[in-house]
C-alpha cells in the first residue's frame, strides 16, 4: 500500500501558549519557545506502525511504501530503520504555508497513494480536503487518517492518538477496514470573535471506519432545558469553595464550564484555562502561567493545599484531555495530580459516552491514567459517577 505523508510543521505550536489555534501565528509561537508538536507525534505513529507491520498482526504481509517530501513535512519523522519502502521527492521549504500542503497533496494524488496519513489539526484537514476537491471526484475518495497534532481536532478524520492512527493504517492496509464518509469540522472563528462557541461543518472526507480508534466528529449537545442541571453543577462547586476557602479551582475549557461559571458570577474563558483562588480569577492562562500559579499554590506550604481541576469531556468524542486544552501539559497535570481531577458533564453529554479519552502527549502519563482505569464525573449537585478511561 502506498501511504502518503503530510505533516504540518506549524500545527499545535500555540497549544501550550494558550493560543486557540496556530494558523498565522507560527512565528510568534516559535519566538515564544514553542516546540514542534505535529512532527514528533507523526514520528510516534510511524514507529508504532513499523512495529505492527513486522508483527503477526500483519497477517497478509502487506508492504507499506511511504510517499512524501523530504524534511519536516515528511521524511524527517520516518524511522531511521524500518521495513517501509520510501519515495521522498522534493525538499520541504524553510517556511511552509497552506499552499505547500495543497501542492504536496496534489503530488500524492499524482503518485496514486491509497491513503494519506497526516499530522496537524482542523486547519490542516481543511487544507487537505480542499486540495483533494481541486484534484477531482476520484481524488476526494482518498482515505484520510489524521494523527492528532493540532490545538483543536473536531473533525472525524482523526484517530484518538498517534498509536491509534498506526493501528488504523495497518488495518486499512490489510483490508480489515472499509472507508466511510465523515464530517470535516472546525471552529467558526467569525462567530467565536463575537463571544460565541460554534463548531461548523466545512465538508466531508472518506476515512477508515473504526469506532474504537477514530474519534468521530465533535458534537454540540448542550440544551437550554439543562440549565437547572448546570445550576446544580455550579452549586456543587460553590459548596466545595465554602467548605474549603483555600481551595484553588482550575477551570477547563468549554461551554458547560463557562455556563457553570456564570452561576458563580465568574467570567470564564470559553476556549482557555482559568484559575480561581479566593477572590482572584486568573484568565486564559498558558502553560508557563499555569505552572507558576499552581506551583506557587502547591509549594507555598509544607502541608498539602487543596486543588481541583474541572474538565468537561468533548461531546461526541469523549476527550477529557488532549483536545483544545494543550495548556494542561504533562508538567501541569503532574503538579495537579490525578486524584485532583474531576470531570463535569450534563446528562445529555453522557448519553452514549461509555468512556473518556486521555491524550496528554506523554506516553507514561497516559499509561498512569489508563492504569487508574476510571475518572470521577460530576453529573449533578452532589451526584457523581465513574467513567472508564478508554485505551488508546
Amino acid at each position: 500500500m502506498r501511504l502518503g505523508l503530510v505533516v504540518n510543521p506549524d500545527a499545535g505550536l500555540g497549544g501550550k501558549l494558550g493560543f486557540k489555534g496556530s494558523d498565522g501565528r507560527a512565528a510568534e509561537a516559535r519566538a515564544a519557545g514553542a516546540q514542534d508538536r505535529a512532527g514528533p507525534r507523526m514520528q510516534r505513529c510511524l514507529e508504532h506502525l513499523n512495529t505492527l507491520a513486522n508483527s503477526s498482526l500483519n497477517r497478509t504481509s502487506a508492504t507499506l511504501t511511504l510517499v512524501g517530501w523530504k524534511g519536516r513535512m515528511g521524511s524527517a519523522w520516518a524511522p531511521e530503520s524500518s521495513s517501509f519502502l520510501n519515495m521522498w521527492t522534493e525538499a520541504t521549504p524553510d517556511t511552509t504555508t497552506p499552499s505547500d500542503t495543497a501542492r504536496l497533496v496534489q503530488e500524492l494524488v499524482a503518485q496514486q497513494v491509497d491513503a494519506i496519513l497526516y499530522a496537524g489539526g482542523d486547519g490542516t484537514t481543511r487544507d487537505i480536503v480542499s486540495a483533494l476537491e481541486a484534484c477531482g471526484p476520484e481524488a476526494m475518495k482518498t482515505a484520510l487518517i489524521g494523527v492528532p497534532g493540532g490545538v483543536k481536532m473536531h473533525s472525524g478524520c482523526f484517530a484518538t492518538t498517534p498509536k491509534a492512527a498506526a493501528e488504523v493504517a495497518l488495518a486499512y492496509a490489510i483490508g480489515d477496514l472499509r472507508t466511510a464518509i465523515t464530517e470535516v469540522m472546525d471552529l467558526d472563528e467569525d462567530v467565536y470573535s463575537q463571544g460565541e462557541w460554534k463548531v461548523r461543518m466545512y465538508g466531508e472526507a472518506w476515512t477508515p471506519s473504526s469506532p474504537r480508534f477514530m474519534q468521530g466528529a465533535k458534537e454540540q449537545v448542550e440544551r437550554v432545558s439543562e440549565e437547572d442541571t448546570i445550576e446544580g453543577l455550579a452549586k456543587h462547586v460553590a459548596v466545595l469553595l465554602e467548605d474549603e476557602p483555600d481551595l484553588m479551582v482550575v477551570w477547563g475549557s468549554g461551554g458547560t464550564l463557562r455556563r457553570m461559571g456564570e452561576h458563580l458570577d465568574l467570567q470564564l474563558t470559553l476556549l482557555g484555562i482559568d484559575v480561581q483562588h479566593g477572590e482572584t480569577l486568573h484568565t486564559d492562562l498558558n502553560e508557563t502561567a499555569l505552572l507558576d500559579i499552581i506551583g506557587g499554590h502547591v509549594n507555598a506550604s509544607a502541608e498539602q493545599r487543596p486543588l481541583l481541576l474541572l474538565l468537561s469531556p468533548m461531546g461526541g468524542q469523549g476527550f477529557l484531555i488532549g483536545r483544545g486544552n494543550l495548556q494542561l501539559s504533562p508538567d501541569v497535570l503532574r503538579i495537579i495530580g490525578q486524584n485532583n481531577i474531576l470531570g463535569v458533564a450534563t446528562p445529555s453529554k453522557l448519553i452514549g459516552l461509555e468512556a473518556v479519552r486521555i491524550d496528554t502527549g506523554d506516553e507514561r502519563l497516559d499509561e498512569a491514567f489508563h492504569s487508574k482505569r476510571f475518572v470521577k464525573i460530576l453529573q449533578g449537585f452532589r451526584t457523581t459517577r465513574l467513567l472508564r478511561v478508554a485505551e488508546l
